[in-house]
């Protein structure tokens, strides 16, 4: 309690003087988003699961508390937090925290099967730019009451306020896995993911890079076995598939450490939203990978902003830089007249002094 006081104290002390406040817990985002304003508001004071429920499903969690706590604990139970997100434990102040996974909004492969951050997000406390305390949503699965505010902030990037605490949906770990590999140009890559995905298929995760697409099938053990003599492939060893889904989901496999070095020379790490029926993107000559049946495309690249865009528009989606850019309104995926304005009227109501550093979820909203 002594904790969230503190930061009550805080911003009702910055909303008076007009300071503007970074939220931050563990630091391993500060590359993501607009640029960083504002003096640091750390979240680790609040910290500790609060309660944890195996047979309903739930955890509970304050929003400075590491994720590797929560993972931890869950693991202990054989459940998890489906929807895969990033670790990234080479913050400056720590790892991860459970606050931050929730206002990035990030996912790793399972996405696509599983569901979005959001998807998992059953109730939330947050701290707005009056100093007032929230609390939406609830611990149970079925919630209908008022607005879902809980869920919008997966992927808010902090800007509508402190997330002192949130309950989330968990899932067993399933009792089968396996990963099969194909040697598929990116064309037949596409083709044959959206053929799959309309299959029942216990498909749980896929990544193309390279001239090879790498599947995961999860699920029951008989389901999984069929998949696997329906689909052929090349069976990959259990452990060298758990090396490289993780090293995919905490972005430390091979492909992102090959951008790290092409961002070194000036290039930037393009991360696009398009339709998973979308064809190959209209860009060549560029480092590609592609998850979530096609729905997701990491694109390494130092084109000009106007050609990204452009070739994410063609492809029904939209794309933003993720690493290596400049902090300009142009590396970011534009907002329309009405998304605009919405935005604005969104962070009026929750933060109407502009506490919360608007311009790190997107600069035209400075």
């Amino acid at each position: 309690m002594s904790g969230l006081q503190a930061c009550i104290d805080r911003v009702r002390e910055a909303a008076a003087s007009h300071q503007t406040l970074r939220i931050s817990g563990g630091g391993t985002k500060d590359f993501l988003g607009g640029p960083l304003h504002g003096k640091v508001l750390d979240t680790r004071q609040l910290s500790g699961i609060s309660s944890y429920e195996p047979t309903e499903l739930v955890i509970t969690a304050r929003g400075g508390t590491p994720l590797a706590d929560v993972e931890e604990v869950l693991a202990a139970k054989g459940q998890c937090l489906a929807f895969e997100p990033p670790r990234f434990e080479d913050g400056e102040r720590g790892g991860t925290t459970v606050g931050g996974m929730v206002a990035a909004g990030l996912a790793g492969p399972a996405r696509v099967s599983q569901g979005a951050v959001r998807d998992f997000v059953l109730g939330a406390t947050l701290l707005n730019g009056r100093a007032e305390v929230l609390s939406f949503g609830g611990q149970v699965m079925k919630n209908v009451a008022g607005y879902d505010i809980s869920r919008l902030l997966a992927g808010s990037m902090g800007v509508l306020g402190v997330i002192c605490e949130v309950s989330l949906k968990v899932l067993p770990v399933a009792p089968a896995t396996r990963t099969l590999r194909f040697d598929m140009d990116q064309p037949t890559a596409l083709r044959s993911l959206n053929e799959w995905a309309g299959q029942p298929l216990p498909l749980n995760a896929s990544a193309w890079w390279d001239g090879a697409l790498v599947l995961r099938l999860r699920g029951a053990q008989a389901a999984v076995s069929s998949a696997v003599q329906k689909l052929g492939g090349e069976p990959i060893a259990d452990d060298l598939a758990d090396g490289f889904w993780r090293g995919l989901r905490d972005h430390r496999d091979e492909f992102f450490t090959g951008a790290e070095e092409a961002l070194a020379q000036g290039a930037s790490l393009w991360r696009f939203s398009v339709a998973p029926t979308a064809p190959k993107l209209a860009l060549h000559g560029m480092q590609q990978l592609i998850e979530w049946g096609g729905a997701q495309r990491w694109v390494v690249s130092d084109a000009k902003h106007e050609l990204m865009h452009a070739a994410a528009a063609e492809a029904r989606g939209s794309a933003s830089v993720f690493r290596g850019r400049h902090h300009g309104s142009e590396t970011f995926a534009p907002l329309s007249a009405p998304l605009l304005r919405i935005h604005r009227q969104t962070l009026q109501a929750f933060d109407p002094t502009g506490v919360f550093n608007p311009q790190r979820l997107h600069p035209a909203l400075a």
